[in-house]
């Protein structure tokens, strides 16, 4: 009879660029979420609106939109996908049945997120929870079939995009709060605000699986390879974001270039993202070193990082400062201040223990044994 392995992954048979990379997006992505912790809810998508008082501000927000805006979340998607291939076949070489341990691993996490969206609306764990089923489904297709099925969902959201823009335009689908401090957004507006959540989400996922598939989000590739990979996505992402952003400052911010505005940017967001794997990557191949050491760590941690972040992010602007009162330079502030303690405390807490508080309880319920969480009952 052949032994079942119950355990969860040990420390030496992690990945470390995906610790790495995975890293750099927790970090990055609190560039965008601290937003709509310290800021009203319409300066999230509108640069003219709240917290935009000065040059400093204008150049904080224009460089986010530019650099981070969709992006850190597409990366987080593309290692949530190879996550899942991950998972599942390590889970399959341990003798037990992937689908059953996956489907409940990602029930639990939706349920983590539904209890993280009590607490902030801008929660993603859940669109990943509802998404993880068809990506286990697909994880064992050709990487052509897995690329073309999430550039398809890229195409979708932004033809939709276009849709919703022409109903803004004739005045049939009021952008309320997603543009303006108003009333809420109109169905259509908040359809098509779902919709492009979970098809950046999925169609990012499923190219992650295509990307893992074929050794470059592991980091397994030539260093020339990941070098040319990303002068291309770089010269062909960055110009039609900034694009973009010339459009909707051309227009004044008004609602007529609202979310036409943003197409360019989402249609840019998986090349800058592959580019932004690719420059990691490279930066992953140089000698270990202090700090690299303290990045994989936020990235070992990133559920609770993740979490953190919020809790943080929702206790600090809650108690201490009025949204109203807030500018994008003085979120970055906070955002910095955050990165300087997570960037601390990974490390130090991953000295002493095998995983993240958050990840070991996840780890604890999914194979709903008890883990070994301090590293002196490791075999490591």
């Amino acid at each position: 009879m052949t032994k079942v392995n119950t355990s969860a992954t040990q420390q030496q048979d992690r990945i470390t660029n995906l610790d790495y990379v995975r890293g750099f997006a927790t970090l990055g992505i609190l560039g965008m979420n601290a937003m709509m912790f310290g800021l009203p809810k319409p300066a999230y998508n509108n640069l003219d609106s709240q917290g935009t008082d000065s040059v400093l501000d204008w150049i904080f927000g224009i460089l986010g939109e530019i650099f981070i805006d969709q992006k850190t979340m597409a990366i987080f998607s593309m290692l949530f996908g190879a996550g899942i291939v991950l998972f599942a076949d390590r889970a399959e070489a341990k003798g037990r049945k992937p689908f059953r341990l996956t489907l409940w691993r990602n029930f639990l996490l939706l349920a983590i997120g539904f209890l993280h969206m009590m607490m902030w609306e801008g929660d993603v764990l859940m669109v990943y929870g509802i998404c993880a089923p068809v990506i286990y489904l697909l994880r064992k297709r050709s990487t052509k079939f897995l690329f073309a099925i999430g550039a398809l969902l890229f195409s979708l959201t932004v033809l939709n995009g276009i849709l919703t823009q022409s109903l803004v335009n004739d005045g049939s689908a009021p952008l309320g709060d997603f543009w303006y401090a108003s009333n809420p957004m109109s169905d259509e507006v908040a359809f098509w605000f779902i919709f492009d959540a979970f098809c950046r989400a999925l169609g990012a996922m499923l190219i992650g699986v295509g990307l893992y598939r074929s050794g470059f989000i592991s980091g397994t590739k030539e260093k020339s390879y990941y070098q040319r990979l990303l002068r291309r996505c770089f010269a062909f992402g960055f110009p039609l974001t900034i694009f973009g952003i010339l459009i909707q400052v051309a227009g004044d911010y008004d609602s007529d270039v609202a979310i036409i505005g943003q197409v360019p940017n989402t249609i840019a967001t998986i090349p800058i993202a592959i580019g932004y794997v690719a420059i990691i990557t490279l930066l992953n191949m140089r000698p270990d070193n202090r700090f690299k050491a303290r990045i994989r760590s936020v990235g070992q941690m990133a559920l609770t990082n993740y979490i953190t972040q919020t809790i943080i992010g929702i206790t600090v602007f809650a108690t201490l400062f009025e949204k109203s009162e807030m500018s994008r330079t003085g979120v970055w502030l906070f955002i910095v201040c955050v990165w300087a303690v997570q960037i601390l405390w990974s490390k130090a807490w991953l000295t002493r223990f095998r995983f993240g508080p958050i990840e070991w309880m996840w780890r604890c319920a999914t194979y709903r044994s008890q883990q070994p969480l301090l590293r002196s009952t490791s075999k490591n």
